[in-house]
């Protein structure tokens, strides 16, 4: 659903991709806090596969929802916000009971003397999430692109699939209820951690002015909770602290589904006659993990280790930080190149303007401060780029002086500041007539060639390309701008809607990204197409970006998986959801990072990357320090401090039972001392 969900947002509510991308991310980071409450409704009430069940219908509704936002029937465009707002609400709720039970569930099912069969399972499991992932990015944007519903985008049918096929797997899963080892709950730990911590912070407030000081501030809660508790929190703790840095590598990474999507749309997508879409990109991520994985398991680390480099878990999670910072240091290359075909918007107190000129012999036009076009304009000239008009106010009426033939005339013409114009000039009874048109210099958000007419025929025309119908009046009328496919036109039917005459327009081809002006002019008695590119296409080809998917997979293999590894083998076996948690959170935080920045830095995207690409290697080097001063623990060492812990109740029982025996004589003493 995510792979759609930002062009969904640009292309069917309107939005910006500032506000797309702010949205898309405080989605994500909501996916990544909830499994916290899931986790606790499993482990002190449900159950986890209760859980699972329950949730996942909530998921699925969430899906419902969703795609009923996308529905055009169904309200206005308030309507359509709330209702997606909703479904994703009620889809992250959703995933949040999903995500910390299904593994554990699974695992559960086998017993300690299956440890094999458990290993193979996780590896299935695994594999099953990335072929998933693989699947779904290819295949919702098939959906959401080559299947169209009331007229449009069938964003419904993208959401309201997965849904269904959601539902299915719910059924599945449900039907071998039988077989499944369901453990009961039995209570939850992250709940006992964190009334451990809450108690020592609050001991130690009370009664730190008039006791003597602890070793660890956790030492506080000794009076209430065992000393291996204490240990263990103190063990993962320890993991924790080195969890603080990581939101930054997740803040890089998830962009791949907002800002690296949103980059894709500015590029050629084209590999001969067979195009991809945007949001299909997004399958590399995945196909590369599949890839990867065997690789650097089989063939790096091994080599790597033959040169007697030492490679521990956290050099290797700090060397995926520096590939994660080289991917966006490639984006920022690659985005500087795309920007390139882009026309940058008028600054204040100024306009854009191109001429298209419309008369026989060449034209001179002169203004009042000065003369952007110092040479004539030819007939059918195709503008080479936008020109910057000064203005000095938001809104200006100037006088042109347009000399054609050796005559000359005036046109007053009124621009307004911060918009792009199209100067039509034509022939008239006077001279020259001018006529002004507003230009849409914005790629289009999804990539698709933009085109529109100009008919200087006496009839009105319709023009069918493709899938789509313009109808333009006669005497120099434009028509709105559309978009088409991409691909080669060279036979789009033209025909007079008063006299029915039909012919053939070659507009040879309109390419991605690329806005196209076609000026209909009659040539010995047939309709002639002239093409002007007011917008270039995209000349950046979509493999441009394999460099920047293929370092970040690279950094998420040596970050993610390392990282996963590393904080079950350094946290003491009941302990390990704790962990999970708190590995989780650091993926949320790094949504809220870019949904900070992106609302607020408002710098040009290939500055944005380098900002991203210069903060993670900071933090790297933070991370490594920390790394360096942290000592690498055994969790079977709780095992003795169990034993010491035992050892020290039966002492105090033991102590219990000889201040009891001396009760008797102590009361006259106790008493002494409450009246002094």
């Amino acid at each position: 659903m995510k792979a759609v969900l930002t062009l969904y947002f640009l292309s069917y509510l309107h939005w910006d991709q500032d506000l797309s991308t702010a949205v898309y991310h405080a989605f994500s980071s909501l996916c990544y806090f909830t499994p916290v409450l899931g986790a606790l409704i499993a482990d002190s009430w449900l159950g986890k596969y209760r859980t699972i069940i329950y949730l996942s219908l909530v998921y699925v509704l969430g899906h419902v929802v969703k795609s009923l936002g996308a529905v055009p029937l169904l309200g206005t465009t308030t309507v359509h916000i709330g209702l997606s707002m909703a479904g994703l609400v009620l889809i992250a709720f959703g995933t949040g009971g999903i995500k910390p039970c299904v593994a554990a569930f699974g695992g559960d099912q086998f017993p300690e003397e299956q440890a094999s069969e458990r290993m193979k399972f996780f590896s299935i499991f695994y594999m099953s999430i990335n072929a998933g992932s693989l699947l779904s990015t290819i295949i919702t944007p098939l959906l959401r692109g080559d299947v169209k519903c009331f007229g449009q985008d069938c964003y419904a049918l993208a959401f309201g699939l997965p849904a269904a096929l959601m539902m299915a797997a719910l059924v599945v899963l449900m039907s071998g209820s039988r077989l499944y080892k369901k453990n009961p709950p039995e209570g939850n730990i992250l709940l006992e951690v964190c009334k451990c911590v809450g108690y020592a912070i609050q001991n130690r407030w009370r009664r730190s002015k008039y006791e003597s000081s602890r070793r660890h501030w956790l030492d506080w809660a000794e009076d209430k909770y065992s000393k291996r508790l204490i240990t263990e929190i103190k063990m993962v703790l320890k993991v924790l602290v080195l969890f603080i840095p990581l939101p930054m590598f997740w803040a890089l990474f998830d962009q791949q589904g907002s800002r690296w999507t949103l980059q894709s749309t500015r590029m050629n997508l084209g590999f001969g006659v067979y195009a991809i879409k945007p949001d299909q990109m997004q399958m590399l991520n995945p196909l590369l993990i599949l890839i990867l994985v065997p690789i650097f398991d089989l063939l790096v680390y091994p080599l790597v280790g033959l040169c007697r480099i030492n490679i521990t878990p956290l050099r290797k999670m700090a060397t995926g930080m520096v590939f994660a910072a080289l991917a966006f240091g490639a984006a920022a290359l690659v985005e500087v190149n795309v920007m390139k075909t882009a026309v940058r918007p008028a600054s204040a107190g100024t306009c854009l303007l191109q001429v298209f000129n419309l008369a026989p012999g060449g034209v001179a036009l002169h203004f009042p401060a000065g003369d952007p076009f110092p040479k004539p304009l030819p007939y059918l000239q195709d503008p080479a780029h936008y020109l910057t008009l000064p203005l000095g106010a938001p809104s200006s009426t100037l006088r042109i002086l347009v000399r054609r033939d050796g005559s000359s005339s005036e046109c007053d013409v009124t621009f307004a500041q911060q918009e792009a114009y199209s100067l039509i000039l034509r022939p008239s009874a006077n001279g020259t007539a001018c006529s002004l048109v507003h230009d849409h210099i914005q790629k289009d958000d999804e990539g698709a060639p933009l085109l529109r007419f100009i008919n200087t025929l006496q009839e009105a025309v319709q023009v069918t390309v493709a899938d789509q119908v313009f109808q333009v009046w006669s005497h120099d009328k434009v028509s709105a701008n559309k978009t088409v496919q991409r691909g080669e036109y060279t036979k789009v039917r033209c025909c007079l809607i008063s006299s029915k005459a039909c012919s053939d327009l070659d507009l040879g081809l309109l390419d991605f990204g690329g806005s196209y002006t076609v000026i209909l002019v009659e040539d010995l008695g047939r309709v002639v197409a002239h093409k002007m590119v007011d917008v270039q296409p995209n000349h950046v080809h979509i493999t441009w970006q394999v460099p920047q998917y293929l370092l970040i997979t690279m950094g998420e293999v040596m970050f993610s998986i390392t990282g996963l590894e590393f904080s079950y083998s350094q946290a003491p076996a009941n302990m390990k959801s704790v962990l999970q948690a708190g590995w989780l959170l650091t993926v949320a935080f790094g949504n809220i990072i870019v949904l900070i920045v992106a609302e607020g830095a408002g710098l040009e995207q290939w500055k944005e990357f380098l900002l991203f690409a210069g903060l993670l290697l900071g933090v790297c080097v933070i991370f490594s320090i920390m790394s360096y001063f942290y000592t690498y623990v055994r969790p079977r060492q709780v095992d003795t401090l169990h034993l010491q812990d035992q050892d020290q109740d039966q002492d105090q029982d033991q102590d219990q039972s000889d201040d009891i025996l001396h009760k008797k004589g102590s009361d006259k003493e106790v008493d002494k001392n409450t009246r002094l």
